[in-house]
Parts: structure tokens; sequence; C-alpha cells
């Protein structure tokens, strides 16, 4: 891991003021549509910047995630112990005009608190004022910005530079709620295997242990601990669960209720003005699918971020630093954007941060977003628009699918292939033979040779939920991606009763043994971009992945 004195080196060059030659580290040709010039701020204006320095190891650290992930593996199930901390710099950095505001667990990101004046003198950039009218925001950013050309190969990024925000704030991939009469969705026989035909067009949690085989006795392990990332002011309601059981799993207290952590300012207050749609979706669809697992809705606010990005590298310490006994080994997260609006090197930096949690056996799940081929949502778009993070090889991304006898796709489900991160070989053979698929689309609109996703799918049509206490249907991957995580979870469970290792990073186990214990979604496609996308296909496909989850098949799959 990176070393004290390596702080040291790369900040004295930093602050030195010494005349030095300087490198275009990253550059971007304009603003993003929807962003407008809005004048140059004082050089007095405090700015926070965060510097992701590279990691000399992180390749063999994700090797080794890949060994310790694949069943073939001797030393597969071996998590790492990733806690590493560096020694303190503050008194340093305080003597050379900087405040310390946090270091990564990893020891590959810092964050120095200093002025627009001295950030453009750090950076041999020009820092600006860029408007978004449309929401009202204002962000400081730059077009280019520069490193000493003896940093050129340590430094992976500086940010916020030139990767702009979601200026909606990285909102829920979720369609929205409509209402339902409630009356129509009597609790049926949970321990019924049959599949109610209402399934066929509205989803419960019945529904979900009809269609995939699900248990709904209790977890036995108690440490089978499940995490749900909250961002953008998303809070999980206690009453709106409370009624959501009563309606839909009253074979279970509706007094059951879930555990809240924070970090940068987080809350979770309660009350119907306060119910979030997809805060409230996410835990009831782990408490009311996981029975029994220990769930954790971790709210991440707005305090020392820059947009959800920021929050996603918080989001990764804060659990690393938890200790074992306590982090969550399944985290869901509802929240992403498209791949075109955050820089290679930002992606890079956030990726390697996603493979080290990996590496201490958390199941990272993301769900792909709600725009077909035209990225987190609809749009205008001459090429596919793969989305963020799921491009990242490191997670697991997961997708959405409709109806019962066969399942199909979700149109809105999103998929592709990655412009950043090229194909992980844990993925070659299933994507190779998708790419033989007859009526692909035209492959200039997509990079074949890209990381594939979705990995896995999810029912995520009119799947019904409790919010400020209505009840409704919502629509979205961001339904699938809970629902998955809570399938992991109760595997997990029985792992953890056995005495063996949980899953941890999930893709090498799903692409070799896991693969038979899906079920394979061969029909639908994801439209977008004036196309019809791309369809669904026997194996793996860039609209549900591999297929969704057979609960019996996948303990047989991990040796139970």
């Amino acid at each position: 891991m990176l070393r004290t004195t390596f702080f040291v080196s790369l900040l004295a060059v930093l602050v030195a003021g010494v005349p030095q030659p300087f490198t275009i580290h990253e550059s971007i040709n304009g603003a993003p549509e929807g962003f407008v010039y809005a004048g140059t701020p004082s050089p007095t204006t405090e700015v926070s910047l965060r510097i992701s320095l590279v990691q000399n190891n992180i390749i063999g650290l994700q090797e080794k995630l890949i060994e310790i992930s694949t069943p073939s593996s001797a030393t597969y199930g071996q998590w790492m112990n990733c806690r590493i901390y560096q020694a303190n710099t503050q008194d340093w950095l305080a003597a050379n005009g900087l405040t310390a505001a946090s270091t990564s667990v990893a020891g590959d990101w810092l964050t120095i608190k200093t002025t627009v004046g001295q950030a453009n003198a750090l950076f041999n950039t020009d820092f600006q004022q860029f408007a978004h009218p449309e929401t009202g925001k204002t962000f400081i950013r730059t077009l280019a910005y520069s490193i000493p050309t003896s940093l050129s190969g340590a430094v992976e990024v500086v940010h916020p530079t030139v990767t702009f925000p979601n200026p909606f704030g990285g909102a829920p991939s979720v369609h929205g709620i409509s209402k339902t009469n409630s009356t129509s969705l009597e609790a049926r026989g949970l321990g019924k295997r049959a599949i109610p035909a209402s399934c066929a067009n509205t989803i419960t949690p019945t529904c979900i242990q009809a269609i995939y085989g699900v248990p709904a006795t209790e977890a036995t392990s108690g440490t089978a601990n499940l995490g749900v990332s909250g961002f953008i002011n998303q809070f999980a309601q206690v009453d709106d669960l409370e009624a959501f059981l009563e309606q839909f799993r009253p074979d279970i207290p509706s007094s059951t209720t879930f555990a809240v952590q924070t970090l940068d300012g987080g809350s979770d207050p309660q009350g119907p003005q306060d119910a979030g749609i997809e805060a409230n979706l996410d835990i009831q669809y782990t408490v009311g699918i996981a029975t029994g697992v220990p769930v954790t809705f971790i709210s991440v606010g707005e305090n020392n971020q820059d947009g959800n990005l920021d929050g996603f590298l918080d989001l990764v310490n804060f659990i690393l630093n938890e200790d074992a006994a306590v982090r969550p080994q399944v985290l869901t997260t509802s929240y992403g954007q498209n791949e075109n609006t955050v820089s290679p090197a930002q992606a890079n930096s956030l990726c390697n941060a996603f493979s080290t949690l990996g590496a201490a056996g958390v199941s990272i799940l993301f769900a792909s977003g709600d725009g077909g081929v035209s990225g987190s949502q609809a749009q205008q778009c001459s090429k596919f628009v793969p989305t963020f993070p799921s491009g990242c090889p490191f997670m697991t991304s997961v997708g959405a699918t409709q109806g019962i006898s066969p399942e199909t796709a979700a149109d809105f489900s999103s998929g592709g292939f990655s412009n950043y991160f090229a194909r992980p070989s844990y993925q070659s053979d299933a994507v190779e033979h998708y790419l033989d698929t007859p009526g692909l689309p035209n492959s200039r609109k997509f990079n074949s040779s890209g990381r594939g996703f979705p990995d896995v799918a999810a029912q995520g049509v009119n799947v019904q939920i409790v919010s400020g206490g209505e009840t409704g249907g919502v629509d979205g991957t961001s339904c699938a991606s809970p629902i998955f995580a809570s399938i992991i979870s109760l595997i997990n469970d029985r792992l953890i009763a056995a005495g063996k290792p949980v899953l941890g990073f999930l893709n090498p186990f799903l692409y070799s043994n896991g693969a038979s214990a899906l079920n394979d979604v061969t029909s639908g496609r994801n439209p977008g971009c004036n196309t019809q996308g791309f369809p669904a296909a026997v194996g793996w496909d860039p609209v549900t992945g591999l297929g969704t989850p057979n609960f019996a098949k996948l303990l047989t799959a991990v040796g139970l």
C-alpha cells in the first residue's frame, strides 16, 4: 500500500511553489449539455479537492480478487482484511497551508481544502462557475487541469475538476408510483409454491417468493448483514414499512424494522412528508424478502461532497472502516448515472474502490439504469450510452424483467458495453457467445470489447410498495437490485450456518457455477437511441444478463 512518505512527496511538490513543467492530466471540450458559463469565482472561494493516487498494487489486488472469487480456486472465499491505515499527515499539511479532511482506508485518496486561487496555481488551471438553469444549481469546475510532469505517473485524478455532477443528484432509477387499490392485493398463502396469477401484472413479496423459490422461513445466523444505501435525501420510513409488512408479509411481525447508519451528514427523518419512494422500495424489498436478515439503511448526506460520486467513495470507506462482524456482506444501491458524465480517470478510481470492498468479501450490487441502451434514463442519442458504475467489472449490475411463465426483459432495462472498462476474463466466453447472435444492432453503436452489463436481473415492473401511507406500484431496475441482493443475503445466511465463507464478489461465481442456477430470460429488448436496442437471447445478454435467481439451484451451486 502507499506509504506516508508518498503523500509527503506528492504534496510537497504541489505546494513548493517552485516553477516546474506541467502536463495536462484531464481535459474536456466543453461543459456538458445543460450547463452554461456563469462567471469567474473569487480567488478566495473555498474548495475541497480529492486527489486520487495511483496504487502501485491495484492490479495485484484485483487479480487476487478474481482468484478468491472464483469457485475453482484453492483460495476461494478467503476474503482479505482491507483495513489498512495511513499515518496521520494533518500536521504536515497544516504546515503547508492545507487542511486534511480525510484519507481513504486504502490510502489512495487524499482530501484537501484550499481556495480557488491556490487551486488554480497548484494545477495550472482556471476554475470557473457553471450554472445549470433547469435546477438553479451552480458548480465550480474547469475544462482542463495539469499536474507537475514529475507526478504524471503518480496521480490518478483530481476531483471535482472536469467531471460535472448529475444536477438532479443521481435521481433514483424508479419510474414513479401509481396508486393501487389495496383490496385487490390480498395476502396469499406464503407457503404455497404456485405462482399467483396476479403476479403476471403486479409484484409483491409473495410473487418474489413464488417466482424465485425464496423461503419465507427466518434466517438463522443473525450475521448475514444486508446494507441499503440511501442518497439525495431519500429517507426510509418505519411506518410505511410496518404498513407494507401488514399488507404483504402478514406472516412476520409488522414491527420488524431496520437499523440506520449515517455519514456525511446523512439522516433518516420520519413522517409522510419525508417519505422517499426509492428508500422505501429498497427497504421494503430487503426486509420483506430477506426474512430475518439484519438490514441497515446507510444514509449518505451531502457534507464534504460534490455529487453522488463522492458519496460512493465515502460509502466504500465507511464500510471498510467497520469491523467485519458488523459490516454488510451485501450492499444494494439504486443510484448511478451515464458513464460519459464521469471522466475515465474518475470512473477508474471509483472502480478501484469497489474492488477493494469486494476483496473484503462484500457483494456490491447496483441497478443498471432505466433508459435501455440510451443510458440511465431515456434520451436522444446516436450511439448507445452505457451507465456507471455498471460498467465497472468489480460490482454486480442488475437489470429488470417482467411477467411470469416465462419472464421477459423489461424494455427500460439499461444494458450494453462500457466505453471505459475492458471485458473482464470471467465473462469472456458468455459475451463472445452473445456477440455471435444474429440480428444484433449495428456494431458501430457500441463497444463490443467493453465490459458487458447487466450481470443478472429480477422483477422490476409494477412492484408494490407503501410510501407516505399510500400503496402503489413502481417500475425500475432499482426494484430488481434489492430483490436480488436479498436472495444473495439469504444464501449467505445458509453459508454462514454451514461454516462456509459468504459469497463476496459475485461475478466470477455467477459466470461459472452460478450460471446454471439462474433462469435464462430469452425474450424482450431494451430500445433506445432510435433503435430496438439489444435482444435478449439464450445465455448472457445485455438486457437481463445471465438471468434471474432460482433459490434452490443457487443453494446447490454454492455446495449446500
